[in-house]
């Protein structure tokens, strides 16, 4: 593995860290893979995710248990950019979409299927 780079952003960034489950079904999974392909994603949703304020969001899989990593400017407000978000177009039918892959309640926002993680460790340089 070499790892994976990071894109360089011309303001200072946090990060935000999220975890979702899928349905633990091989062939579920692979086609979830396949719906987040460059050319897959519809447009309109990563234009939603760029309009709020988004930086940059990266999605990581180990089995069935999704691992997202957002960045945004620092002065970014997650819950008033989540409300946005549920109401841009076609952000509901998405999230329904997906819906069928994971492990998540029928209707969810996808603030309500991603739970935000808490960081316990850094190198705690200073």
């Amino acid at each position: 593995m070499t790892g994976y780079n990071s894109k360089q952003h011309p303001v200072p960034v946090k990060r935000y860290c999220r975890t979702m489950d899928l349905k633990p079904d091989n062939a579920l999974i692979r086609e979830y893979i396949h719906r987040h392909s460059e050319g897959e994603a519809w447009p309109e949703i990563l234009g939603g995710i760029r309009e709020v304020g988004i930086l940059e969001m990266e999605i990581y899989l180990l089995g069935n248990r999704l691992f997202m990593i957002v960045e945004t400017p620092v002065d970014f407000d997650w819950d008033s950019a989540m409300a946005r978000l549920a109401t841009l177009p076609r952000q509901q039918e998405w999230e329904d979409y997906m819906a069928i892959f994971q492990d998540c309640n029928e209707g969810d926002t996808a603030d309500e299927k991603w739970q935000m993680m808490e960081r316990i460790f850094y190198l705690y340089d200073k």
